[in-house]
């Protein structure tokens, strides 16, 4: 029977959730958070960042990275609590907490040493609440009760299993299978619930409300307990709660309700129980069977499931409708008419009257591409692939056959007729008698009008994507056109765009937007509205202006929208920071509708996305944290660094990281970071979504490391800072620079010293070259000297040489004639002069001022040697022949021959040496 009810139930639900728009959810496997697959319980920090027991350990989430830390005994963490700056955790046989150290990194604390009595074998703590100021751990035996500041513990002990402690306004319960829900009251536990339907029912939760005590079972829904009796909880829809196996549940802050099942996913109530919706793994949720739950400070749902975590934006200004199945296709159009709430798709035109759950249907004869809907005069119409339809409620009436309407423009002066654009040119519709028929087409132009407006009652704009955009004049009749004329003035662009807005006609490409100027003829660059498509991040020009007057232009990074100032006139420029990824729209057939109130639907490829603005308008303040800063040293080895002092490095350490983040959970608000490094980079750097920064190879000095956050339009209520220096190397500090200038000094006293010397050896250079001029001057004089001596030598014995061959030539003269006389009186006279010393004795002077020492060495050399010897020699050094020295011996050249061997002999030369040779060489 209860099989049956869950059946009916599920199938119930799942009907009445068809056509309903859901909150987002933010999906993280496995694979992202780098944990095992089950998540056991969650909680949350001061500083909004995320803490779950896996199995692998505990994760920590900060918005923007994963962290997990294994537990202490490598076993599974089931339970964690945040508690001021602790995060207590509890495994099998352990528990304990965890806290940051000045690195940013989570350090364990086991408290059970501290237990007076040992732990129960195979314990595993399965629940940690806090109540006052106790820390209370709970096992499936036991309570421990501990008290941080007087670090002490008081336990209660359980013969049956303790499912589960709460606190519940205040006051403490516990559910023990077989016997009851406990309260703890004056130290001491009282039965306060015994009933026959808890002992088949195990108690999942306990809340307070006005009627009295809310009990949670686990198949058999919600008990009232008030008065000492439990019965139903108000609702037909509870009941159908019956046989749903819920596995745990939380109460929010708006007191609605929210039951995780162990096979249905999640089911939220309203706080006076009735059922709002599910979210299963068919509408989005990655598992179904949802083992934790938990509220964060910004209302957002955490579901630590079977297989995974989800974070459910519950209260996100964006919803969501998932067409899982495929039956509606992509969006491209949509409407809200006459309480109908209306898509076209490429698969047809679907309805559904709006504020309801009904499933949308599709319109009968509809099925194909729909381009546009468009409402004129409390009419709608449908511009399809097949032709022009008319719609009424959920019915369609075909009034053109003509292929491929895109679009449709009411024609100035004119209340019957509309000029709709195809695939093949234009056409004028016109009313007959309430009755809309095709009229004609209007000749001369016959290419695709998707894109155009009316300049005057006779003149209009279409735009082509791939052929710029012309000018058309149109006869009175609307039957042809007179002029087509291309405006030069813009380029094509791919994905332009055409349109009027505040009586202006602008057209959008990738360069930007313009506006039409009637005064020129010409389109020029609209400065003030061409950040609404942002060229920087370009996607498309679609623009479309809404029934509230707002013009609405998309980007890869986000959604712009400008609004006019009721009193200035001036634009108002609005953007809503949900990227092309999350949108899943197509390039270029971007659509955008008013749905209700200041709620916007967005149509995607597999639905639609609801964006309230209101809700964007009004997001929660944020704070921005740097979670972890390390260096790095050329051997790129990490080092951590402590968060709360300034920092200090050395040179070998000027490689810094830095992560930070903003903990937001709302997978459509996208967050961008700037930042700027004082001391290298003073200016703000442009905004990315980088969490992880890298500066590499600083230079020494100070620096301050600045970084801020922005939601959407908004930036974050702080900006995070950290002050840092990059000492200056070994060989810029102050020793080395005092080296430095010692070794300076010592090489300009060296180099002066150097310099000095250098200076002297110059100056010695250049006397000693003084002195060798000079000596060299009285050598050349003496060599001159010597020269002059010996050519008085020379001149003294060519003299005597001269004088005695006279003499002998007139002595031989004489001879040959008869000697009288007088004939000897001059003989002896010749032979006087021949033999007279005075000759020698002038010769002997010349020769020992031409020879100075020769005599002198030779006389040493040969003492033995006679005055004629020594006057042989000195005519042999003067290098004479025989024949010149026979005149000056007055011998005869044999006589001569005879003395030089007499000489050789007297000196004791062998035979090799040559005499002349020998006396030369003296």
């Amino acid at each position: 029977m209860s099989y049956l009810k869950e059946v009916f139930f599920i199938f119930l639900i799942s009907c009445s959730l068809n056509a309903q728009e859901l909150p987002s959810i933010e999906i993280f496997t496995p694979e992202i958070y780098g944990g095992e697959n089950q998540n056991w319980m969650i909680s949350q920090a001061s500083n909004k960042f995320i803490y779950i027991a896996n199995n692998e350990g505990l994760l920590e989430y900060n918005g923007a990275t994963w962290k997990i830390y294994s537990s202490p005994n490598n076993t599974i963490i089931r339970a964690v609590k945040v508690v001021g700056d602790k995060i207590y955790t509890g495994s099998y046989m352990e528990f304990g907490y965890w806290e940051k150290d000045s690195f940013g990194m989570l350090n364990y604390i086991s408290l059970v040493p501290k237990l007076n009595e040992k732990m129960i074998e195979d314990e595993n703590i399965w629940n940690i609440i806090t109540y006052q100021d106790w820390i209370i751990f709970q096992s499936f035996n036991r309570i421990y009760f501990y008290n941080p500041a007087k670090d002490k513990f008081t336990i209660i002990n359980s013969k049956n299993s303790i499912s589960k402690v709460f606190n519940n306004n205040n006051a403490i319960y516990y559910f023990v299978n077989n016997e009851g829900l406990f309260k703890i009251k004056e130290g001491k536990s009282k039965l306060i619930v015994n009933n026959s339907i808890l002992d088949v029912n195990i108690l999942i939760n306990v809340f307070s409300i006005d009627e009295g005590l809310l009990i949670q079972t686990r198949n058999s829904g919600f008990y009232i307990f008030k008065e000492g009796k439990l019965q139903k909880w108000r609702g037909s829809e509870l009941n159908e709660l019956d046989g749903i196996k819920i596995y745990n549940s939380i109460q929010l802050k708006d007191k609605s309700f929210v039951l995780g099942t162990i096979s249905n996913g999640i089911i939220f109530l309203s706080k006076e129980g009735e059922i709002q919706y599910q979210l299963n793994q068919k509408n989005g949720l990655s598992n179904n069977t949802a083992l934790s739950l938990f509220e964060d400070s910004d209302e957002n749902i955490w579901v630590g499931l079977d297989n995974g975590i989800n974070c459910i934006n519950i209260k996100s200004p964006v919803n969501v409708f998932n067409d899982d199945d495929g039956f509606l296709g992509t969006v491209y159009t949509s409407i809200v008419f006459n309480n109908y709430i209306y898509l076209g798709t490429n698969q047809g035109l679907f309805c559904k009257k709006i504020n309801s759950n009904e499933t949308f249907k599709i319109i009968a004869g509809t099925a194909g591409q729909v381009w546009d809907l468009f409402e004129n005069d409390k009419e709608l119409f449908c511009g399809h692939h097949l032709g022009t339809f008319l719609i009424d409620e959920n019915k369609a009436i075909k009034i053109s056959d003509i292929s491929g309407t895109w679009s449709f423009r009411k024609i100035p002066g004119s209340k019957n007729r509309l000029l709709q654009g195809n695939y093949s040119g234009f056409y004028v519709l016109i009313n007959n008698n309430g009755k809309w028929v095709l009229k004609n087409k209007i000749v001369g132009f016959d290419n695709s009008a998707r894109y155009f407006e009316f300049i005057n009652s006779n003149e209009l704009f279409v735009s082509h994507g791939y052929k710029g955009v012309f000018k058309l004049n149109i006869d009175r009749s609307f039957e042809k056109f007179t002029k087509i004329s291309k405006q030069n003035d813009v380029s094509i662009g791919k994905n332009s765009c055409l349109i009027k807005f505040n009586n202006s006609i602008f057209y959008a490409n990738n360069k930007g937007i313009y506006k039409y100027d009637l005064t020129t003829d010409k389109f020029l660059m609209d400065t003030i509205l061409s950040p609404i498509i942002k060229t920087e991040t370009f996607l498309s020009g679609k623009l479309i202006v809404d029934k509230s007057q707002k013009l609405w232009g998309f980007s890869k990074e986000s959604i712009n929208y400008a609004t006019i100032n009721d009193l200035t006139k001036e634009f108002n420029i609005r953007t809503i920071d949900i990227p092309a990824s999350l949108r899943k729209g197509i390039s270029g057939y971007e659509n955008i509708s008013l749905y209700k109130d200041n709620k916007y639907l967005l149509g995607t490829s597999n639905g639609y996305i609801t964006l309230d603005l209101e809700n964007f308008e009004t997001r929660k303040e944020s704070l921005i944290f740097i979670n972890e800063i390390s260096t790095k040293n050329r051997e790129s080895n990490k080092s951590f660094v402590d968060l709360r002092d300034n920092g200090e490095f050395t040179f070998d350490q000027n490689s810094i990281v830095f992560k930070f983040s903003v903990p937001v959970f709302d997978k459509y608000q996208s967050v961008t970071y700037q930042y700027k490094l004082e001391g290298y980079y003073n200016k703000w750097s442009d905004w990315s979504n980088q969490t992880i920064l890298t500066f590499d190879n600083l230079p020494f000095g100070d620096y301050t490391f600045s970084v801020r956050g922005k939601l959407g339009n908004e930036l974050t209520n702080n900006i995070a800072t950290y002050h840092f220096q990059i000492l200056k190397p070994w060989y810029f500090s102050y020793f080395a620079i005092f080296i430095y200038c010692l070794v300076f000094f010592i090489c300009t006293f060296l180099l002066h010293k150097a310099h000095l010397r250098h200076y002297k050896n110059q100056l010695a250079h250049k006397q000693l070259e003084s002195e060798q001029l000079i000596i060299r001057m009285k050598n050349e004089k003496l060599n001159q000297d010597i020269e002059n001596k010996n050519r008085e030598l020379a001149i003294s014995t060519m003299s005597i040489i001269n004088k005695n061959e006279v003499l002998n030539s007139i002595k031989n003269e004489l001879k040959t004639n008869n000697i009288n006389s007088n004939n000897l009186q001059v003989l002896k006279l010749i032979d006087g002069n021949l033999n007279n010393s005075k000759d020698w004795d002038v010769f002997k002077e010349a020769f020992n001022n031409a020879d100075k020492y020769f005599l002198d060495k030779i006389k040493e050399l040969h003492p033995n040697l006679t005055p004629n010897d020594l006057r042989f020699c000195a005519y042999l050094r003067l290098n004479l022949t025989s024949k010149e020295i026979s005149p000056l011996l007055n011998m005869t050249v044999r006589s001569v021959e005879t003395k030089r061997y007499r000489l050789r002999k007297q000196m004791g030369l062998t035979h090799d040496t040559c005499l002349v040779s020998y006396i030369l060489n003296i």
